[in-house]
């Protein structure tokens, strides 16, 4: 019995593969040295065997980098929203000018870290899940950005609700 040819090219559609490069089966290249996300087209899909639970697995790996990208998203414009303009009155006051750029570079900062994060940590678990070794877990480093994350906010709102508003 035949098996369809998987990497098999279709109409070309500029929306779905904007590249028009062919996808790339993950078992080809499990004995390549070097990373999974580089050892093919860089633009072209990858593509894993569905052996048990693979395929939710591997949404659940892109929805997980999704989140940190939002979240990245969310700190990026609190972050110039600080900086363009942060005041309680319709003037800022010494303080509120002061505090604004070093409060939104720490905000800037947690975006980049977050973004990182996000990205490596779907960069590691690609390449478990070509080698049949993922384990879906959190990490340490996981939890210590979304501990220094809830620190500074947590931290900010106090600063908030302690600057004097009158003054």
């Amino acid at each position: 019995m035949d098996q369809p040819n998987v990497l098999a090219r279709g109409p070309y559609n500029p929306l779905i593969n904007p590249a028009h490069s062919k996808p790339a089966l993950v078992e080809q290249h499990v004995e390549d040295q070097h990373h999974i996300l580089f050892s093919r087209p860089l633009l072209g899909a990858l593509l894993f065997e569905n052996t048990s639970s693979d395929a939710r697995d591997h949404c659940a790996n892109e929805r997980t980098f999704l989140s940190w990208l939002r979240l990245s998203m969310y700190l990026a414009v609190v972050s110039l929203a600080i900086i363009i303009s942060f005041h309680f009155r319709e003037q800022p006051s010494g303080l509120e000018r002061r505090m604004a750029l070093p409060l939104g570079i720490i905000f800037w900062l947690l975006s980049l870290t977050c973004l990182a994060n996000g990205f490596f940590n779907y960069a590691r678990t690609v390449m478990k899940y070509s080698r049949k070794a993922a384990l879906v877990q959190s990490g340490w480093k996981t939890q210590v950005v979304f501990t220094v994350v809830g620190t500074v906010i947590l931290g900010s709102c106090i600063l908030f609700l302690s600057t004097d508003r009158n003054g």
